[in-house]
């Protein structure tokens, strides 16, 4: 044990419990220090680099700004920055999303102990660490068609009841462009109509329902 790198390991969650459960887990361990925490996607940008961590655990559903956007700011400023996703939510989009910004890890909060050391070992030794499931799950989503950012925009009205006309009033373009987004949803989910779309695009994280 004596030999094992001394890594330094941010934490970014919201959930003050979890948070400081996860840093008495990990300084319990030998050779792992917490140097930092986090409340917020917004809080880690502003405190993260004077600690200067080898690991950032990361929590992806955060207030304000979440971790999928602040793993890309964080990478924009330093690339080297290793991350590990620890999440209840593993939905296709979003671990498509993580990986895309640069995460090396990706766990459920439900993973024992010691896979998440085992992740934070893994990462900071610059090697993947995705549980097989999980990966399968990714290389599934890597070769779907991917829809476009006005699709998205499009899929979310959908989602929301609006007819066509409404869609085009609201994203200033045609009845018809928005057909032919509509018709190219359907197309790209394999689906046959609107209720089925928003069904699959709510299952894959495409799209998220109103908490309210």
């Amino acid at each position: 044990m004596n030999d094992l790198p001394h890594i330094r390991v941010f934490v970014v969650e919201d959930h003050p419990v979890v948070r400081l459960g996860l840093r008495t887990m990990l300084e319990s361990e030998q050779g792992i220090s917490v140097v930092g925490l986090a409340s917020s996607g917004r809080e880690a940008l502003d405190n993260i680099h004077p600690c200067k961590p080898d690991v950032v655990l990361m929590d992806l559903r955060m207030p304000d700004m979440d971790g999928i956007q602040t793993i890309t700011a964080l990478r924009s400023v330093d690339s080297t920055i290793k991350v590990v996703v620890l999440t209840n939510y593993h939905s296709d989009e979003e671990v498509l999303h993580a990986v895309q910004a640069g995460a090396m890890g990706y766990l459920l909060k439900s993973s024992s102990v010691e896979d998440v050391l085992s992740a934070i070992r893994t990462v900071h030794s610059g090697e993947l660490q995705i549980p097989s499931n999980i990966a399968m799950q990714l290389a599934k989503c890597v070769g779907r068609p991917q829809i476009s950012a006005r699709e998205h925009e499009v899929l979310k009205l959908v989602a929301c009841g609006l007819t066509n006309r409404e869609i085009g009033y609201l994203l200033k373009i045609s009845d018809k462009t928005v057909r032919n987004h509509v018709i190219s949803c359907l197309d790209k989910l394999s689906v046959k109509d609107r209720t089925e779309a928003i069904a699959v695009a709510i299952h894959r994280g495409l799209i998220k329902l109103d908490k309210s």
